[in-house]
């Protein structure tokens, strides 16, 4: 059984919507991550839980790392430099993985202080007893026994330190209301109502209600929802959580309405939000493990967003990585390319495009310039074909060699790409004369993720021209199976595989 502990602290309401984002209240002037706003804060205010995360992982390797030289440095037998030193991030490595499997990062257990000092000292105390254990069996001392026990002491006062630091910290932004959980409630009635009262005498302020959707009319919200009315019909549903950033959904449809519960959970399989159906009313009896609960509310977990907060992490980490070492290693061949581009016609080199991004959202997605300055086509109401006339010479190489999307590693950097995830399209980008997303039921699923340089449609083969309904079909069930299947292992795959797939494809024009 599983625990989400939650609580309603919305503020008074907006007129156009129901419900409001609470007031965010200033955070003292003491506060370190006011001084950080710009990269901690989005532009609604709120907190980023994966940079937070990111900030406590970087903290505990330094402490351990520092600790460990520091602990060398204080019990060295001599002035000449220690071989010894090669373990510090070996230890860090291993507590961060330690602390990662015993669910140290989340902003929920980061709360805890009590439970996340023991944890610590516990993941500390298993790492060094093993490699005094690693050096009783090899006979030798691998470090010696006063350098472990000055570096368990050192780096058990620095992860407590952090972690004291950690849980003041979002203890203030959630008081701020700068780190709730932005959900909605999907279906009025009775049901949401008591779900709203339950939430709002929970102790701890972590779940922010946005509003209430339901296609029932107005009368059959009562107690809590009536004053505040209904925010909208299940078909404003999908726009109001896009715009307002929504995390969570919690479906009150009752499992028995099949039809109607279909219909709600069709328009949010495309969100990257975690769906929740009350188990309140439902009929079925199942085992305890079966539920997952938000305060004492027993819920049916039905789908979660694709990446949690730690593989957001994990994946813009290697992202950000391995876009700038990309980028020194292909800059002379993109210079080329600039050279190229420059002298084959005139015009600009580089063409921005608006495509479709994370959450639905337009970005400017920078390319090397392939067609001719005053026949480029922003929109791409005409997709490009074989021996298309609005190409030019040079255009033909870098489309074909894909050399054309190198800039967007500069879209990565700027975190409105990844390496790898399924390619953006062009807003007006069509298939047999159709939209995509007139030919695809269910084609904005595969914008739950960002975008991506590469992906795992195109190392399949599925890159290039979409003249039919069922090429685009095919892109689309690549780019949803990578989304369910996302794994680091899995993106460096596709990463090494991509040279290969880029010379043995033919489809690119």
């Amino acid at each position: 059984m599983t625990t989400e502990t939650l609580s309603n602290n919305a503020a008074p309401i907006q007129p156009e919507h129901g419900f409001a984002a609470p007031y965010l209240a200033p955070v003292a002037t003491t506060w370190p991550l006011n001084w950080l706003g710009w990269l901690y804060f989005d532009r609604r205010g709120n907190g980023s839980r994966p940079k937070l995360l990111f900030t406590v992982v970087a903290l505990d390797a330094l402490a351990i790392m520092v600790s460990g030289l520091m602990a060398m440095a204080l019990t060295a037998k001599d002035a000449a430099p220690s071989a010894s030193h090669w373990w510090a991030p070996v230890v860090a490595v291993a507590a961060i993985g330690l602390l990662h499997r015993t669910w140290c990062y989340s902003t929920r257990a980061l709360r805890h202080l009590p439970q996340q000092i023991v944890k610590a000292l516990g993941a500390l105390c298993i790492i060094f007893v093993g490699i005094g254990g690693m050096s009783h069996l090899a006979g030798r001392n691998l470090l010696a026994p006063d350098t472990i026990a000055a570096w368990l002491c050192l780096s058990s006062f620095a992860l407590v330190l952090v972690r004291m630091v950690m849980a003041r910290m979002i203890s203030a932004l959630t008081s701020a209301g700068r780190l709730m959980r932005r959900a909605v409630i999907v279906g009025g009635g009775r049901d949401a109502d008591v779900l709203i009262e339950a939430f709002a005498k929970d102790d701890e302020a972590h779940l922010q209600i946005l509003g209430v959707f339901d296609d029932r009319q107005s009368d059959r919200a009562t107690l809590a929802s009536a004053p505040k009315q209904l925010s909208g019909t299940f078909d404003d549903l999908e726009a109001f959580c896009l715009k307002e950033g929504v995390e969570l959904a919690i479906v009150t449809v009752p499992t028995r309405a099949e039809d109607r519960l279909l219909q709600v959970l069709e328009k949010l399989f495309t969100l990257p939000v975690d769906i929740r159906v009350s188990a309140r009313s439902s009929r079925l009896r199942l085992s305890q493990h079966a539920y997952t609960y938000i305060g004492s509310e027993p819920m049916l977990a039905v789908m979660d967003k694709p990446l949690s907060d730690w593989d957001r992490v994990v994946k813009n980490i290697e992202d950000r990585l391995l876009a700038a070492l990309l980028l020194l290693l292909v800059s002379p061949v993109m210079m080329l390319v600039a050279l190229a581009v420059r002298i084959d016609s005139r015009g600009p080199v580089f063409f921005k495009q608006r495509r479709y991004g994370f959450n639905n959202e337009l970005i400017e997605v920078y390319k090397f310039r392939s067609m001719y300055a005053e026949q480029s086509d922003a929109a791409a109401d005409k997709l490009v074909t074989k021996s298309d006339p609005r190409v030019t010479k040079v255009g033909r190489i870098i489309r074909r060699t894909s050399l054309d999307e190198l800039p967007q590693l500069f879209n990565v950097l700027k975190g409105e790409m990844s390496l790898v995830g399924p390619r953006p399209h062009a807003t007006r980008a069509k298939a047999g004369g159709d939209l995509y997303e007139n030919v695809v039921q269910g084609y904005f699923a595969r914008h739950r993720v960002k975008p991506g340089v590469t992906g795992w449609a195109q190392i399949n083969g599925w890159r290039g021209e979409t003249d039919t309904p069922e090429k685009i079909e095919r892109r689309v069930a690549y780019d949803l199976e990578y989304i369910d299947k996302w794994s680091l292992p899995f993106d460096l795959y596709i990463i090494a595989m991509t040279p290969f797939a880029l010379l043995t494809d033919k489809n690119a024009y």
